[in-house]
């Protein structure tokens, strides 16, 4: 039995299979080693790599995202309890084409009632209503490059925080990945989870309502059939030719025949 759960923020891991099989789905190779516990699949071109590698601490990252373009490198990680709803969202993205325009970022979370601040260093930082969640775009020094870092955390009562979830993201990765993220960190939309299967059961609400194990089926094959339409669409694009100009000349059936 499933059970509507919120914040999706504190809901848990959830499936890997949400992320990893839509990856398998665009036609991601599976480079994994059988004879070691983690994934690492591939993009087709080789450019984008993602390796999920469990440990014991569900804190530390368990996710990790390089992208080896040349005309981009960039590098992200997530922790293990950081909601594959969440980090799904960036994956998904990565698979489509990047967009014309990319909204602001700020004003996505804003927007959801979160509050912003930004100050003389051009650090920018926005908090959930609830005080537990936060995305950070911070620089050690103004002239140094910049880091974003999700974190969703809990006070201790004595002045420090408990870490429940944290995410790091490149500056350098293209912004409608991270834009994507952070629209996924204000949406309320609720997340399925088994009752109580959850690591903050405290943290949640949990009611026994929305879709259920068939249905959730229906909609991951969904999911997947509109990975393989969209690589396939992205496969035959890239596929046409690029240049452009007459036909060249073949030879007349008389000219043949004069052979």
């Amino acid at each position: 039995m499933w059970f509507e759960t919120r914040p999706r923020h504190l809901a848990g891991r959830g499936d890997p299979r949400r992320i990893t099989q839509t990856l398998r789905a665009a036609g991601w190779k599976n480079d994994s080693d059988p004879d070691y516990p983690h994934v690492l699949l591939a993009s087709p071109d080789y450019q984008h790599t993602l390796v999920l590698e469990p440990g014991p601490e569900p804190y530390a990252a368990w996710w990790r995202i390089r992208s080896g373009s040349q005309e981009r490198r960039w590098y992200t990680e997530f922790g293990g309890n950081t909601p594959v709803e969440i980090l799904a969202s960036l994956t998904d993205a990565l698979l489509q084409p990047a967009p014309e325009t990319t909204p602001d970022i700020w004003p996505t979370l804003t927007s959801a009632g979160w509050t912003y601040e930004r100050d003389e260093n051009g650090n920018e930082s926005a908090a959930h209503p609830d005080g537990i969640l936060s995305l950070r775009r911070w620089t050690v020094s103004p002239a140094e490059r910049f880091f974003w870092t999700a974190e969703a955390t809990l006070s201790t009562g004595l002045g420090g925080l408990n870490r429940l979830w944290r995410a790091s993201l490149d500056d350098n990765m293209p912004q409608h990945l991270i834009a994507a993220f952070a629209a996924a960190l204000a949406s309320d939309e609720p997340v399925q989870r088994g009752r109580y299967d959850v690591p903050h059961s405290h943290l949640v609400t949990q009611h026994q309502r929305g879709p259920q194990g068939e249905q959730l089926a229906a909609a991951h094959e969904a999911r997947l059939k509109a990975a393989r339409t969209a690589a396939r669409k992205i496969r035959r694009s890239t596929a046409l030719p690029t240049h452009s100009g007459p036909a060249p000349a073949t030879a007349s059936p008389a000219t043949v025949r004069g052979r």
